[in-house]
């Protein structure tokens, strides 16, 4: 990950609240003379390890053997960034268009679980960990067993080993206070669902500076 100092993010508890918050990634990997293949998966990260399971007609999974490199790619809210909003565009014109966003890569090596046990338990621990913030929440056991057995057949789990995890906030860190404050103005006001995501980060960052 192309990460500048000034959009490093390295503080493994806010990454793992992060990747935690999200609770999906892009998980990708690539063999040796053919073109990368990625999968949209929600994901459980907990110590050094990710569970998260394909549908077993996703010819995904057959590419992956033991220890297999892989990337998982996890991202928040994004929003494109006007000049217009620099206060620096009126003092001297200097300025282009950006992009805002954060992002936490998870890298290490995959393998592939069949097992029925295996599969009820990392499903089980998925099903927790996206269910956990609802009032009423669905848990596994609420299925008939036989229907859970049948859905379970239809999987296939993947887990990552981590071996490196590299976080970024581009969160015009590098821009003065006054262009900061103009482009979460600016973001504020046209109003998107990311745009006013990507503002709210950008003055908690800035409350922190």
């Amino acid at each position: 990950m192309y990460t500048p100092p000034f959009n490093l993010a390295d503080d493994e508890g806010d990454l793992r609240k992060f990747v935690a918050d999200v609770r999906v990634g892009w998980f990708v990997t690539s063999r040796v003379g053919a073109a990368p293949v990625a999968s949209f998966l929600p994901v459980v990260w907990s110590a050094d390890t990710v569970i998260a399971h394909f549908a077993k007609a996703n010819p995904h999974w057959r590419e992956i053997e033991t220890d297999t490199p892989a990337l998982l790619i996890v991202t928040g809210p994004d929003a494109y960034v006007s000049p217009s909003w620099y206060a620096a565009k009126a003092e001297h014109g200097k300025v282009v268009p950006t992009w805002n966003y954060s992002a936490v890569h998870l890298t290490g090596t995959a393998r592939i679980h069949e097992d029925p046990k295996w599969l009820r338990a990392a499903v089980t621990d998925l099903t927790d960990h996206h269910e956990e913030l609802r009032d009423q929440r669905w848990q596994v056991s609420d299925a008939p067993a036989p229907y859970i057995e049948g859905q379970l057949r239809g999987i296939v789990g993947v887990e990552l080993t981590v071996t490196r995890v590299e976080g970024k906030a581009k969160l015009s860190q590098n821009r003065s206070d006054a262009d900061r404050v103009g482009v979460i103005d600016g973001l504020r006001t046209d109003g998107r669902p990311g745009d006013l995501a990507v503002a709210d980060e950008m003055a908690a960052s800035h409350s922190q500076d």
